[in-house]
């Protein structure tokens, strides 16, 4: 059973939250303030947090930055009233994991969970395993059987990000800024490059693959059945 908490300020909202969520199997931790959320960080093992953005004494956007320098890897899905695009970018920028905007629909949020809870899980195992063919971060190298091929620092954190997402795809910029610094002289058609390489190491393991989403970027591919 997954630990959820939840940090509402509305009362309401918070108990409907709860019987959905427990009605779906979850065990509901509650907060009404950043402060009290992280309080509750502290005191109880906790696989996802629910989060509004507005709330009095500490709101959701400082809470997860909080909770970001104080090292918890604890998966954030902010849900809030407030759907600007500058908002999303802020809550992004701070460490949440996912984006979702009242009124709640709660089959969405359901399926948010999981991803999010599915992503958290690869990322804290550190692998990523289709079919018989294996992604080992700790190793750097993709692997089937005994043949081995091992990536860079760089290019293995591409792709394992690409395959933690299978089928999302991601623009050329938005790749660029999450492995290269800010004020590195590399330019955008690096990623393009990498790709390329990544490409050529992984074309062996069919059951892997980076696509070319035209107009767009690039995206993961899972292909399970082979």
């Amino acid at each position: 059973m997954f630990n959820v908490l939840i940090v509402e300020d509305d009362f309401n909202i918070c108990k409907l939250m709860k019987i959905k969520l427990t009605q779906e199997g979850y065990n509901c931790h509650l907060a009404y303030n950043g402060l009290e959320g992280l309080e509750k960080l502290s005191e109880n093992h906790i696989d996802i947090v629910i989060l509004d953005a507005m709330m009095p004494k500490m709101d959701g956007f400082e809470m997860v930055k909080e909770m970001r320098d104080l090292k918890y890897t604890t998966p954030v899905i902010m849900v809030t009233a407030r759907g600007e695009i500058d908002d999303k970018s802020r809550g992004f920028m701070v460490g949440v994991d996912d984006y979702m905007v009242k009124p709640i629909d709660f089959k969405e949020l359901f399926l948010r969970m999981k991803a999010v809870l599915r992503r958290a899980n690869i990322v804290s195992e550190k692998k990523i395993v289709v079919g018989q063919t294996v992604l080992d971060y700790n190793t750097l190298s993709v692997s089937r059987g005994e043949d081995k091929e091992t990536f860079t620092k760089k290019e293995f954190q591409i792709l394992f990000k690409l395959l933690s997402y299978p089928e999302q795809s991601f623009s050329k910029s938005a790749l660029f800024e999450e492995f290269w610094n800010f004020d590195s002289d590399t330019e955008e058609d690096a990623v393009k490059v990498y790709i390329n390489k990544i490409r050529n190491k992984i074309s062996r393991f069919e059951e892997i693959d980076v696509e070319t989403v035209r107009g767009v970027g690039y995206k993961g591919v899972k292909n399970e059945k082979n």
